[in-house]
């Protein structure tokens, strides 16, 4: 998928127009592709032209585009071996169009062109490879000799690019663009409403006190279903307080009854 963190969005958009355009109807002789994983990298096949040394050979090339693009030109690199007065032994393509006239408003599908003219027509006066331009403007007939014997061995056909590719990418890129946009919508919308639930409370306690002693009684807790209409049921520990207090009056009153009995004795 392609990742595009070096160029601003509106770039990006009119770079995936100019892409598609270049897919669905490429300049002649020439085969455009994209790098999946960095998408200011664009990838081209160049087919030598025709009555040039460089017939019948395919030669790939890249544009690298700066984070700046377009106000600054995207610098050309063939990746195939060429030997030529204005590319250098490591590839970079010098002419004009790519420095001192360059144009924002000039477009991949112009760049391209105006390379593969390149091939045609060859400007030894400013020269990278300083051997090509020498033997151009000296001998032509050994120039064209080494320049085939390269196109020969380097410039073989390459594995063509996927067809309908570019459209892919492009297609994904505005779907990952829109799927960004919506999930920070999401983000941005969504309020904390979700609270976390109250735990129940625990049965409340108080002291009562029986024959002098402290105890602890359970308050009675309500029972049935939610809405109301439930009903109140006794604590557990009330029961046994209920028993103690029968007992201990019934003592009370046998003590007293003892009591009047010793008092009659004495009469």
């Amino acid at each position: 998928m392609a990742t595009n963190e070096n160029l601003p969005p509106n770039v990006i958009k009119q770079l995936a127009k100019e892409l598609k355009s270049l897919d669905e109807s490429p300049p002649e002789g020439i085969k455009v592709g994209v790098n999946d994983d960095d998408f200011s990298t664009i990838f081209a096949d160049v087919d030598g032209p025709a009555g040039t040394p460089y017939e019948n050979g395919v030669f790939r090339m890249k544009l690298l585009l700066s984070h700046d693009f377009p106000h600054s030109p995207p610098k050309g690199y063939f990746l195939t071996k060429i030997f030529h007065p204005n590319i250098a032994t490591n590839g970079e393509i010098c002419v004009n169009t790519l420095k001192k006239d360059w144009n924002p408003s000039l477009g991949l599908r112009h760049v391209l062109i105006v390379v593969r003219c390149l091939l045609i027509e060859p400007f030894p006066e400013s020269a990278l490879n300083e051997q090509a331009g020498k033997m151009l403007l000296e001998n032509y007939e050994a120039y064209a000799k080494h320049a085939r014997l390269y196109t020969v061995i380097h410039a073989k056909p390459k594995p063509k690019f996927k067809t309908g590719a570019i459209s892919e990418s492009t297609t994904a890129l505005n779907v990952d663009q829109s799927n960004t946009s919506a999930l920070i919508a999401d983000q941005k919308s969504a309020a904390p409403s979700a609270t976390l639930p109250l735990p129940s409370p625990l049965p409340s306690t108080t002291s009562a006190r029986a024959n002098g002693k402290e105890q602890a009684v359970v308050a009675p807790t309500e029972i049935g279903g939610a809405g109301g209409g439930g009903s109140v049921a006794p604590a557990a520990s009330t029961i046994p307080q209920r028993k103690e207090g029968a007992l201990s009056k019934a003592q009370a009153d046998k003590k007293k009854l003892d009591a009047r009995k010793k008092s009659l004795k004495r009469l």
